[in-house]
């Protein structure tokens, strides 16, 4: 499906603006003498597990949730996310 097809009408300039999401795995708390005593290949946990959801924001807005997987037909390796919830126009996720 291409991008007119999905907007209903790409004619608007504003559809064509690309913008930045930030997916979060998750978040860690070290303590500051624990941060300032990292070092390459340190392990940092995070308050996730491997296969909880990872969220999407735009800005500081939630605006859905996801499973991270590999994109098929891409580069080795290459993540993606498929989505398992989206925002609604109110902007609430449960």
């Amino acid at each position: 499906m291409d991008d007119t097809a999905r907007t209903g009408n790409d004619d608007h300039p504003l559809h064509r603006i690309p913008i930045e999401i930030t997916v979060s795995v998750g978040k860690a708390r070290p303590l500051v003498r624990d941060l300032l005593q990292l070092s390459e290949n340190a392990v940092l946990p995070l308050d996730r597990k491997i296969d909880d959801p990872v969220e999407l924001y735009v800005g500081d807005r939630l605006i859905a949730r996801g499973e991270l997987q590999e994109l098929e037909g891409g580069e080795p390796g290459q993540l993606a996310i498929k989505l398992t919830e989206v925002a609604s126009n109110k902007g609430d996720l449960h």
